[in-house]
């Protein structure tokens, strides 16, 4: 059976197979009479992509749509975006696609009304109050993959093209307005992109579970998280078609980037400069960094594991948690190196540096130095 339901947490969420088809309404909801669908360039020929497009255009919506997006977005994918929005004569913004496509699409309606350069909004103290909230656009987000969560994300991350390093961008109304999470928008992943995408929401809720932060309510959804990816990933690899796997992934992709809230930690500042310099799978990477991660804050983190490990199904406490997720990596087909996905050693020393600046060094439950976290990147490499 596959769940279908209405939420409003944290925003207004239409889950469930087949809801594709409430795109228009979801647009009335958020005042959106013109919308810029906005894309990465693999999306754009998709038949989801198209039929998405044909919803709209039939509801007298048009089907305008930008598709100029790294899989990595950087700014220079931002002012392209802009430009269509601005030149379309747009008043709203659909997100369509994976982390890449909601994320930019939820810059460009960020953008659209400000005048500051975006680096002006990075995530540092309360730099989001430069921001002019009027000039922010409606936003409409419809994930295709269970992965980031960005869909009810307050922030995105853009690389800029010139420094490779990732920003996050953050503003309370950056959260869409209303999110539309159809399992049936899955199914067509490659295998890779299924594990890579589950991994990172695995990921979320592992560093959410880890941070010493207090937040009790993301520690719990960050726990739940966790069960849901270790029930339903390995079904979603092994049958592309089941939906209710597939549904469950999303909720737990929304449940991680909810969760992460609390703080995320050394597997998301190390994997920041390495997608940003070495433009890897974002999910894969973290997936790559999770076992050595675990190691490096095994004193912090074990009493807490030792007490999950039996609702998550796993045995043997946090040891038995570790090699959980080495098997289940090996399972779906993560390579145990970075080198693998192209990661050299020819920078070691500058992405540890650029990891210790990385905003999500904060949770980390063990204090990184360049002296800790540099074994850590050199065991993953």
């Amino acid at each position: 059976m596959s769940p279908t339901a209405n939420w409003s947490y944290p925003t207004a969420i239409r889950f469930g197979a087949g809801r594709i088809s409430e795109i228009a309404a979801a647009c009335a909801a958020a005042n959106i009479s013109k919308p810029l669908l906005v894309t990465d360039r693999g999306l754009a020929s998709m038949a989801i992509t198209q039929g998405t497009l044909d919803l709209l255009e039939a509801a007298g919506l048009g089907r305008a749509m930008f598709s100029g997006v790294d899989a990595n977005p950087t700014e220079k994918n931002l002012a392209e975006g802009l430009t269509a929005y601005h030149e379309g004569g747009h008043d709203g913004v659909i997100a369509f696609g994976g982390g890449s496509g909601l994320d930019l699409g939820k810059m460009v309606a960020f953008m659209s009304g400000q005048t500051r350069p975006i680096w002006d909004y990075e995530d540092i103290g309360d730099w989001w109050t430069r921001a002019d909230p009027a000039g922010i656009a409606p936003i409409v987000a419809v994930p295709t993959t269970a992965g980031t969560g960005s869909e009810v994300g307050r922030a995105s991350v853009i690389t800029n093209s010139e420094t490779h390093v990732k920003k996050i961008i953050f503003h309370p109304k950056v959260l869409p307005t209303v999110v539309i999470c159809d399992p049936e928008l899955t199914v067509g992943m490659p295998k890779f992109i299924t594990a890579g995408t589950g991994l990172d929401a695995f990921a979320h809720c592992v560093e959410a579970f880890s941070s010493p932060h207090y937040h009790p309510m993301s520690q719990g959804i960050a726990l739940e998280g966790m069960r849901l990816v270790i029930d339903n990933l390995p079904r979603a690899y092994t049958d592309p078609n089941d939906i209710e796997a597939r549904a469950q992934m999303m909720s737990a992709a929304m449940m991680g980037a909810t969760a992460f809230q609390k703080g995320l930690g050394a597997i998301h500042a190390l994997s920041h400069p390495i997608g940003a310099v070495y433009n890897t799978h974002h999910g894969t990477t973290n997936a790559v960094f999770m076992p050595a991660v675990l190691q490096l804050n095994a004193d912090a983190i074990r009493d807490r594991f030792d007490l999950a490990a039996p609702y998550l199904g796993v045995q043997g406490g946090f040891d038995g948690f570790c090699a959980f997720v080495q098997d289940l990596n090996d399972q779906l087909g993560i390579p145990r190196k970075l080198s693998a996905l192209g990661v050299a050693d020819d920078r070691v020393d500058d992405i540890v540096a650029m990891a210790l600046e990385d905003p999500s060094c904060g949770g980390n439950p063990v204090t990184l130095t360049a002296e800790n976290l540099k074994p850590v990147l050199l065991a993953s490499l």
